[in-house]
């Protein structure tokens, strides 16, 4: 199992908001406080990462110890390898001396040895940690994406969550994987290999050392370009994600609207900008290699030379000394390279995993569970006193809304579309916290209250069902895992269910598909409302949930419905007046505010909204009614 308890700790950096219009500097100013804002969000960037890898370092301590004493015996057998070089050419100009030939050469092969073993070490010790970050990584977004409200998902594209959820993460592992193989590997066999070549031509050393400030120059121009480009890659994949995903779920709309070459042209948009970018990104990363190979041509031709016509006048040096140093400069050109391209590949890695923190760090959008305490039982009595809600700034769906929903009762909310009743439920449900107000169960304000110990106490049907894709009785024991197969079926069969359910090819073990594809609407439907009864749940709640049905099986449904909620309080949603004329209240709600209330009877003898509707739908008579 996964150690769930690991967190990856970021420093809590603001990104403040820009100046106000109407306090707004000269446009000099405007563009110094938007390269502030810039280093600020690079500096977090920065933060982040050095954070990542410290709590994953601590996290995978003993995996990485054993991986990185790994790279330190792999460190030390290139600078041996370098250094044997000397005794190898020296003994083939003394072939004569067999007990030397004999000693470099199993000095040889040990070293090989080791360097093979060290390095087959490294590498498994290197994926197993990196497995674990991984999968720790996704754990804790998913668990982050949990206890997230509706709005959360409102505002951020599924296609960016999975985005992130997949390829980012790895990003967050080959970071890690960089970072620890170039500071411990390359630097250490550079170090190792410099050692052997100041050892032996100290002089020849600092000629070749010339070409680390040049390259680092290089470097930093490069970085900056490749940071504006990785930004612009993650967008086209997060579109390529979303287009993906619209396909799938609105094919049928795509079809019947011919919209085939509209959504190729998204796509191969996209696509084309991913391959463009990736390939800008590859060049800036490739560019760096001609130029070390280049400059470091130039180095050895000068060392080479330098030593051929002795320009320092320095001491006479052996073959085997020369070769030596020749075998390390040239054993120092990889670890450089890679250690040049370090920073470049980097920045390609940091911009998509700053994006994940900044969707893990997203504070919940109501209150988390140590913050509140369980819902005390009670008779299931509702209340909103003075709720006002909007889902965005300024435009309020309810305003000083007041209600109540009496405990044992059922009490219907009609009116026209747009007018807040399905943002009632949610709010009910605590999907979403009012603005201003409070909603009230069992005299407990719900903004003190655990959402899951909420929960426990609520079944809820609404207009769109969701189905996992598994078996119906998966399905079905969403509402109750540890329910029994005899309650299941009895909730199939109050439902309406059980009879079509039987007729299915494996019958309660039969897969649904993706979200239900493999059942009609009206399957669907009573599956949902066979998942309420099954919850059994003192509060129940449904918005639309008979609208698929036909009218003999909306009337089976509504008679059961009558014996499950005797001691339930329910709240039903409804267009069709006919499935709420046995609710014991209505509320009228219109434009987030209720017009009118009452019984059924006492509604269509007054003179308002509600019998204007009933007569709209029944044709006049509701005298008669």
């Amino acid at each position: 199992m996964f150690d769930r308890t690991v967190k990856i700790e970021t420093p809590d950096v603001q990104d403040n908001a820009a100046p106000d219009a109407a306090s707004a500097p000269a446009p000099a100013s405007e563009s110094e406080s938007k390269a502030a804002r810039k280093k600020r969000r690079s500096q977090k960037s920065r933060q982040r990462i050095r954070a990542l890898i410290l709590s994953s370092l601590r996290s995978q301590s003993k995996t990485y110890i054993i991986a990185i004493l790994a790279m330190v015996v792999g460190a030390s057998g290139a600078a041996l390898t370098a250094w044997v070089m000397e005794g190898i050419v020296d003994a083939m100009n003394d072939s004569g001396n067999m007990r030397r030939v004999f000693s470099v050469s199993v000095t040889v092969a040990a070293i090989f040895t080791v360097k093979g073993l060290a390095s087959y070490v490294q590498a498994v010790f290197m994926t197993r940690a990196g497995n674990r970050i991984v999968a720790m990584l996704q754990i804790r977004f998913y668990e982050q994406l949990l206890r997230q409200g509706v709005a959360f998902f409102n505002v951020n594209e599924s296609s960016s969550i999975l985005l992130h959820s997949s390829r980012s993460a790895q990003k967050a592992r080959q970071i890690i994987d960089l970072v620890v193989t170039s500071f411990v590997r390359d630097i250490l066999t550079l170090c190792g290999l410099i050692f052997v070549m100041f050892w032996q031509q100290p002089v020849l050393t600092l000629v070749a050392l010339v070409i680390g400030p040049i390259l680092m120059v290089v470097v930093r121009v490069i970085i900056k370009r490749v940071r504006a480009i990785v930004e612009k890659e993650t967008s086209s994949l997060t579109e390529i994600l979303k287009v993906t995903q619209e396909t799938a779920a609105g094919f049928a709309v795509i079809k019947l609207f011919g919209l085939e070459d509209r959504m190729a042209a998204r796509m191969n948009t996209a696509v084309r900008q991913v391959e463009e970018r990736s390939n800008a990104v590859a060049r800036m990363q490739a560019i760096t290699s001609p130029l070390v190979e280049t400059l470091s041509g130039l180095v050895i031709a000068a060392v080479v030379m330098i030593s051929a016509i002795d320009l320092f006048d320095g001491q006479p040096t052996t073959p085997g000394q020369l070769m030596s140093f020749i075998t390390a400069l040239l054993m120092a050109y990889e670890p450089a390279k890679r250690l040049t391209r370090l920073r470049v590949r980097l920045e390609a890695l940091i911009k998509p995993v700053h994006m994940m923190f900044d969707l893990i760090e997203t504070p919940p959008a109501i209150g988390t569970e140590d913050e509140t305490r369980d819902l005390v039982p009670g008779s299931g009595e509702i209340e909103m006193r003075g709720v006002s809600f909007g889902y965005r700034e300024g435009q309020d769906v309810l305003r000083a809304l007041d209600l109540r929903f009496e405990a044992g009762k059922t009490t219907a909310l009609v009116g026209p579309s747009g007018s807040g009743k399905s943002t009632i439920l949610q709010l009910l449900m605590r999907l979403y916290d009012p603005t201003s107000g409070e909603v009230v169960v069992d005299g407990q304000d719900l903004r003190r209250i655990a959402p899951k110990s909420l929960h426990r106490t609520l079944s809820y049907v609404g207009q769109e069902t969701f189905l996992f894709s598994t078996t119906v009785m998966d399905n079905l024991r969403v509402a109750r895992p540890d329910a029994s197969d005899e309650e299941v079926i009895a909730a199939a069969r109050n439902a309406n269910a059980h009879d079509f359910i039987s007729a299915l090819p494996q019958g309660y073990q039969t897969e649904v598909g993706e979200n239900g594809a493999l059942l009609s609407g009206g399957q669907r439907q009573r599956l949902a409302i066979a998942r309420a009864f099954l919850r059994s749940g003192r509060i129940l709640l449904l918005d639309e949930a008979t609208s698929a049905l036909d009218a003999d099986s909306e009337r089976l449904i509504r008679e059961a419905m009558q014996r499950v909620s005797r001691e339930t309080t329910t709240v039903v949603i409804a267009h069709r007046l006919s499935t709420v004329m046995d609710a014991h209240r209505i509320h009228f709600i219109e434009d987030g505010q209720v017009i009118q209330s009452g019984s059924p009877s006492e509604l269509l003898q007054a003179d308002g909204p509600f019998r204007v509707l009933f007569e709209q739908q029944f044709g006049g008579i509701a005298q008669e009614a």
